[in-house]
């Protein structure tokens, strides 16, 4: 291997794993920033922080803040969907369901991005990634029946935790698939992320105030901790080094990252949340998982970007 390439390929891998392993992580501290505190205030403050943290990023890069043409249009697309509905319907999911459970759902993320990317970016699927799709819809569908049978809050909260879980798939997929386009990609990553993060955050923190009122803070060193890592670690950086890998290897492998995070986060769930692991929970994860395995492995076009993310 050449010079070169080594040096492309630990460009890839390193981001890779980095990104990787902190959104894998990032579903079990999101479930200890449930507590006192509203789920939607935690989503403001977490973004708030991230928008300075991303402006600071953008300004040492010498980009200048300063919106162009278009900047706050899609900005506000990305902001509202990303860093708002994807992020907010998260966090409302955590309060029903285990951390590991949500992160499993996510995976499934290549599917509505494959029918958004058919509809918007003339991307149509194969006939084996709709195969894989499938098997993979079956295993959550099993994960679903487990956590019917299993969950201590009953069956309408594992039913709302499921139905904030769709949500937050469809926002953080209406996002993945916009910044495919030309119009999003037309301006600076960094300087787009941190204008959606300010303007996700304004959203969010109007959202926490109209549903729970004024500010709640929680005065434990453990949650104002968790929030620094969500914003700065799987926020600012995991999404400054996810999109730039997406740009040189294609969404197609970089969504690969889908298929682990679920892997770490149902491990952390396990020895946590004292997840307890049935037969059907197992087979549930092994089609889940093998069938977006399938999905990617086998599909013939390549599909719109998935931040397996929203952690």
């Amino acid at each position: 291997m050449s010079e070169r390439a080594a040096r492309i390929d630990a460009s890839i891998v390193i981001p890779f794993i980095i990104f990787t392993v902190i959104w894998g992580s990032t579903w079990i501290i999101i479930r200890d920033q449930l507590g006192s505190v509203p789920g939607q205030w935690s989503v403001a403050y977490r973004f708030a922080i991230a928008a300075v943290g991303m402006a600071l990023v953008a300004i040492w890069k010498g980009h200048s803040l300063r919106p162009d043409r278009g900047l706050i249009a899609a900005a506000a697309v990305l902001g509202v969907a990303q860093f708002s509905v994807n992020f907010g319907a998260v966090y409302q999911a955590e309060h029903y369901i285990t951390s590991g459970v949500v992160a499993t759902m996510f995976a499934l993320l290549i599917i509505p991005n494959s029918l958004l990317g058919w509809a918007f970016l003339g991307q149509r699927p194969g006939g084996a990634f709709l195969a894989g799709a499938g098997v993979a819809v079956a295993g959550v569908m099993l994960l679903f029946l487990n956590e019917l049978r299993s969950s201590p809050v009953g069956a309408r909260e594992v039913v709302i935790g499921m139905a904030w879980t769709i949500l937050g798939l469809l926002g953080s997929s209406s996002a993945n698939v916009f910044q495919a386009t030309e119009r999003s990609r037309r301006h600076a990553l960094p300087v787009l992320l941190a204008w959606g993060m300010a303007l996700g955050a304004l959203l969010d923190t109007s959202i926490a105030w109209a549903l729970s009122g004024p500010p709640v803070w929680d005065p434990r060193p453990g949650y104002w901790l968790g929030l620094l890592y969500l914003a700065l670690a799987a926020s600012v950086l995991c999404f400054s080094l996810y999109f730039p890998v997406i740009r040189k290897i294609g969404p197609g492998k970089a969504a690969y990252s889908s298929v682990m995070v679920p892997v770490i986060a149902m491990a952390l769930s396990t020895a946590i949340e004292d997840y307890r692991w049935t037969t059907l929970a197992i087979v549930g994860a092994v089609l889940s998982l093998g069938g977006i395995l399938i999905a990617i492995g086998l599909r013939r076009r390549p599909l719109p970007a998935a931040a397996p993310d929203a952690g």
